[in-house]
């Protein structure tokens, strides 16, 4: 990676920040989003040493001749990128294989450095504190507006708007509202966001008496989880010894913030986010005490597991599909797609029933917000080396690439050949000697998935991009999107709407972290201690009352 001077103040604010955060970010990743997957790192705007490339208004990697530099040329030495847990070909799943075919395919060296999924936005926090820069990564939608004014990313807009990919593009209002009110873009989606869906284990649902249609209302929500933990739904013979439901926190440090426990949280937005066309705090609103009430009761009822204080993503999912389900939960609120078929290949591959329901989005959720979150897009960015010219050799071999429509983009969507997929004969079977025993036979040409590499039990899926999801489609033919992936897909987009957008302002950057630790502070007071939520709120009030009211000037001005 390259050394990059870095201020004083800046180093000194993203340090203080990294020790105010929670690091529980997700994205729809299978083996760590967000993402969600799939989580606050902070910087200032004012001093930080290569801003004013960011205004750069010449065609930033033109020669003198007027003509694109080889990216070939000017990427001689190669790039580095940092990725999180969205990248599924991690280090024990084909990433060497799928860097060496990048490598082959593009024509230049690529090191990939993937950082812990759940601390990402620390780690990344870390990394750029000690001046150490990649050229170019992954952020989450509410990470990227934190580091988009602060002069490190590179404004890309030129070099989007002239991008091979474009003729191909179909879902062109993603990237364009990602642009600032001055028309600059820092960061490139890609794909859409995407969201979380409740699923429920349909076994569970038998064994205490309960339809799955008959869960409309909030009532009919809280009499399941009460009656999967009251009752015996995992079949041991002991009642009480499970949850109705388990989430990675009850609270996320990243938008949409809500979307594990949307039940719960119903019309709360415990955020800052716009209402009736002015940024308010909805952390104060009567709508999020009513919503910790709801948790403090269920909390105390058993309804909930007390492990979703502190549960990552990953604790959470592997506790809800482990082997033993004694203490595992019946209700699991996650990503939509990709993650149905997941969840359902991991109770497989453990020997759990694994059939699931999906939930539509409760009364409640539907009165107030019109459906379960989608989340703002993650992006992609480039840092601003000072080198025009660089910059832009980094976007023609990374991202102009990355929606070739063919082999390159191939690679982000399903991973390597021959190791991920393949179009090659063969044969192949999956939980051999047991009930959930599956044969596969494929033709001469015929695409198909394999067996993941680290699991040869679980068929392959996915590597980065959704191919529902990315908005430029493939233009080889190749598909790999099982039935269950395309049910949740299209279950998801017929039950969502878009998320609030996440608030950007000066002092929001530099003090979210200690925003939601006081927020954290609340719902440990109220949630796990059974607390006054007034005397809690108060509390959250004398701590950052102050900070959000700058905030809040800062964004209605």
């Amino acid at each position: 990676m390259k050394k990059k001077a870095l201020s004083l103040l800046l180093a000194s604010t993203m340090v203080v920040s990294l020790a105010a955060c929670g690091g529980k970010s997700d994205a729809p990743a299978s083996d760590t989003t967000d993402n969600s997957n799939s989580t606050a790192t902070d910087n200032s705007s004012t001093t930080t040493p290569a801003a004013d490339t960011n205004t750069n208004t010449e065609a930033p990697a033109d020669t003198a001749s007027g003509e694109k530099a080889d990216y070939h040329e000017v990427l001689k030495d190669g790039i580095t990128i940092v990725v999180d847990g969205t990248l599924t070909a991690s280090a024990d799943n084909g990433q060497a294989d799928f860097e060496k075919q990048w490598e082959e395919a593009v024509g230049i060296d690529l090191t990939i450095q993937q950082l812990d999924h759940s601390g990402y936005q620390d780690a990344v926090g870390r990394l750029f504190a000690g001046g150490d820069y990649p050229d170019a990564m992954i952020m989450a939608a509410g990470m990227f507006k934190q580091y988009a004014p602060t002069g490190l990313l590179w404004d890309l807009s030129d070099a989007y708007a002239n991008a091979e990919f474009q003729n191909r593009i179909t879902l062109t209002a993603i990237n364009e509202n990602l642009k600032d009110k001055d028309g600059h873009l820092y960061g490139f989606a890609p794909a859409y966001g995407n969201g979380c869906v409740t699923y429920v284990k349909k076994a569970w649902l038998d064994a205490v008496g309960i339809d799955a249609s008959s869960i409309k209302t909030y009532d009919d929500y809280y009499n399941m989880l009460k009656a999967f933990h009251d009752g015996d739904p995992d079949g041991n013979g002991v009642d009480g010894d499970t949850y109705g439901v388990i989430a990675a926190g009850f609270l996320g440090n990243e938008a949409p913030y809500i979307n594990y426990l949307p039940e719960f949280w119903q019309g709360a937005y415990p955020a800052l986010y716009q209402k009736d066309g002015k940024w308010v705090d909805g952390f104060q609103e009567d709508a999020t005490k009513e919503a910790l009430l709801r948790l403090q009761q269920a909390y105390a009822d058993g309804a909930i597991d007390p492990e979703t204080l502190t549960a990552s993503t990953k604790i959470a999912r592997e506790k809800w599909f482990s082997n033993d389900q004694k203490g595992s939960a019946g209700v699991f609120t996650y990503w939509a797609g990709t993650w149905y078929q997941n969840l359902t290949d991991n109770l497989i591959k453990n020997e759990v029933n694994e059939e699931l329901v999906q939930l539509p989005p409760i009364k409640e959720i539907t009165d107030t917000f019109g459906g379960y979150l989608n989340r703002e897009a993650p992006v992609w960015v480039i840092i601003d080396q000072g080198d025009p010219v660089r910059n832009q050799a980094v976007f023609d071999a990374l991202f102009d690439t990355m929606l070739d429509g063919d082999v390159v983009q191939t690679l982000w969507v399903y991973g390597a050949e021959d190791v991920h997929w393949s179009t090659k004969a063969e044969e192949f079977t999956t939980n051999a000697g047991t009930d959930k025993e599956k044969s596969y036979s494929y033709a001469d040409g015929e695409f198909h998935m394999k067996p993941s590499p680290n699991d040869p039990n679980t068929l392959w899926k996915k590597n980065h991009l959704d191919s529902a999801l990315v908005i430029s489609p493939l233009t080889n033919g190749f598909t790999a999107e099982s039935d269950l992936m395309a049910e949740g897909n299209k279950f998801f987009t017929e039950n969502c709407v878009d998320a609030p957008s996440t608030p950007v302002s000066e002092t929001y950057t530099n003090e979210s972290g200690t925003i939601y630790d006081a927020k954290l502070a609340v719902v440990t007071a109220v949630v796990v201690d059974g607390g006054d939520v007034d005397a809690a709120m108060q509390t959250y009030v004398d701590t950052v009352g102050s900070i959000v009211d700058q905030c809040l000037a800062e964004l209605n001005q």
